[in-house]
């Protein structure tokens, strides 16, 4: 205890920022241990997501000393008078921290610039890549996180966000950095005005669409900071504007109308379905806080149907393909996404790689051989492109919902829907049918083993997700779903030529395939699943069939996993 106060106090010291002085003096004077374990027993940790966490004092808090720290270790890392673009979301702190991290930067001998108001991601990443004298980008968001998050994301001069070793060498640079408030501090730096380089480049995308672009849309920003980017990106490429849900059309760090400002999150897209069957849409597009991710909804028989992020990335690639040539072009998708990616590269003649979760490793996927026309990952992260390449090297929520309402409009034109599209791909490829079975900490007790008991308590959260994986790797099951599990491949070592990952991987009978993965972002085991069903049949039974094996891999999941 002795130890942590001595850490607070020397913390209380430096910290430039009233709030979390005022926090850990309470904390301090209440005597509260839990407390100051909580914050100074450990600290976020800085990968290749960069940081991410609670809103609070101390190191295992977002906060302003802690990011101030990250921007020197940063600094440390780029040549001198480098120029580096630094962005923010609407978060609490957002543009606080996006101000720190400028201030560090120019007192170290960079040439930071901040835009002025709050931008979606891909505008951030579109910018880093674009000027040869941009050395780094930075991101201020914690994305689709809940409101009490902050992060901080790192991109490099080529506008994909770091990777091994880049990350651990920046964490070093951090490590090494004494007192905040003895780092030199620059005072002014040039500011931007919005996202027109960004605009230009999505609006001038060749990815279809022609006359009879009437596809009539809602949409909503989720309380984020993509409404004004999108809504122009729709009027420059000829779309009518989308109708935005109302209660959530504007920025709002409390995501107010939503328990989780993720559109993957059951009731998430409730407004947004509401709003679009009292208008008669043809589409519900919906993007998270930062815009990265896109969601996509449309009409079904007695109601509305969300297309899976497989579903929409088997649907993306083709429309990308057909409005490219060349026997040059990349697709790229991740080891836990659909393999229906990997048919429709060979059917259109062009190469395909597998990478490990996240764009960063997307980006850097095939080695460098190919031209990367679309990537994409089953968690509604897409990066879309014409014949000059992807027009952003992370995701871009922006960028795949102008393409959607491409597709959209075209299968319009023909007389046809997404879900006609669907029914095509799978009659062509075979019914690739992917679902998840997604475990929060607080869901499970942790697991008991030689030295965890059941009665362990739940404050330490990965205790339940690591003794999972170990019971996994120890003793996989023979069987999951009734099929025989034909190979196991454990991804901590590396498989298949990529590089290693907490992961572990059932190959199954007749295709089938099952991924368990931690979370990055968020105390969950994520468990992805796959059955392979060739449309011999009606392709509603087919679907039905799909369904139920599903459901039957996700139940002896669940039980082996309990």
């Amino acid at each position: 205890m002795s130890d942590l106060r001595a850490r607070a106090e020397e913390w209380l010291a430096q910290d430039p920022d009233p709030e979390t002085r005022a926090e850990l003096r309470a904390i301090l004077d209440e005597g509260d241990g839990p407390a100051l374990a909580d914050r100074f027993g450990a600290r976020l940790e800085f990968g290749t997501a960069g940081l991410r966490g609670e809103l609070g004092a101390g190191p295992n808090r977002m906060n302003r000393v802690t990011v101030m720290r990250a921007a020197a270790g940063l600094a440390a890392r780029l040549p001198e008078g480098g120029r580096v673009i630094i962005g923010f979301d609407a978060r609490y702190g957002s543009r606080r921290f996006a101000d720190d991290t400028a201030a560090v930067l120019s007192g170290a001998g960079l040439r930071p610039e901040v835009f002025a108001d709050p931008v979606p991601t891909p505008v951030l990443a579109h910018f880093t890549r674009t000027f040869d004298d941009v050395v780094a980008g930075v991101m201020v968001t914690a994305s689709h996180n809940p409101p009490r998050d902050n992060g901080y994301k790192v991109y490099w001069a080529d506008g994909a966000q770091i990777v091994p070793p880049l990350d651990a060498e920046i964490s070093a640079a951090i490590d090494a950095v004494g007192r905040v408030d003895e780092l030199p501090l620059g005072e002014e730096w040039p500011v931007h005005d919005g996202a027109r380089i960004y605009l230009d480049a999505v609006s001038s995308m060749r990815l279809g669409g022609g006359a009879g672009k009437d596809v009539s849309i809602v949409y909503t920003p989720m309380h984020g900071v993509g409404r004004d980017v999108l809504l122009e990106a729709f009027d420059r490429a000829g779309f009518p504007a989308p109708a935005v849900v109302p209660d959530q059309a504007d920025p709002d760090p409390d995501f107010p109308t939503v328990a989780f400002p993720n559109p993957e999150e059951p009731g998430a897209l409730d407004l947004a379905l509401a709003l679009a069957g009292a208008r008669g849409a043809d589409l519900v597009i919906a993007n998270d806080p930062d815009a990265d991710r896109c969601a996509v909804a449309v009409p079904a028989a007695g109601g509305w149907r969300t297309l899976t992020g497989d579903e929409l990335g088997g649907l993306l690639a083709e429309h990308v393909l057909r409005h490219t040539t060349g026997d040059d072009r990349l697709v790229v998708t991740t080891i836990v996404s659909s393999s229906l990616l990997r048919s429709i590269a060979a059917a259109h003649g062009v190469r395909f790689a597998e990478s490990l979760t996240g764009f960063k490793w997307i980006m850097k996927a095939g080695g460098g051989a190919g031209r990367l026309v679309f990537g994409y990952e089953e968690a509604l992260g897409y990066s879309v492109g014409d014949d000059r390449g992807v027009l952003v090297n992370d995701k871009d929520g922006i960028g795949a919902a102008l393409a959607v309402a491409a597709l959209a409009a075209g299968a319009r034109r023909n007389g046809r829907t997404l879900l006609d599209l669907l029914d095509d791909q799978a009659r062509e490829h075979g019914l690739h049918a992917t679902s998840q079975l997604s475990v929060r900490v607080p869901d499970r007790p942790p697991a008991p083993t030689h030295h965890h008991s059941t009665d362990e308590p739940r404050s330490n959260p990965l205790s339940w997700i690591t003794s999972a994986m170990a019971r996994l790797r120890a003793d996989p099951p023979e069987r999951l779903g009734g099929r025989p599990v034909e190979r196991f491949d454990d991804l901590s070592g590396g498989a298949d030529g990529l590089p290693p990952t907490d992961g572990l991987r059932f190959r199954l009978a007749g295709g089938a395939r099952v991924v368990v993965r931690p979370s990055g972002t968020e105390p969950k085991l994520k468990c992805y699943l796959e059955v392979v069903l060739p449309v011999d049949d009606d392709i509603t039974t087919v679907r039905a069939r799909a369904a139920a094996e599903l459901d039957a891999l996700r139940a002896d999941l669940d039980a082996v996993l309990r």
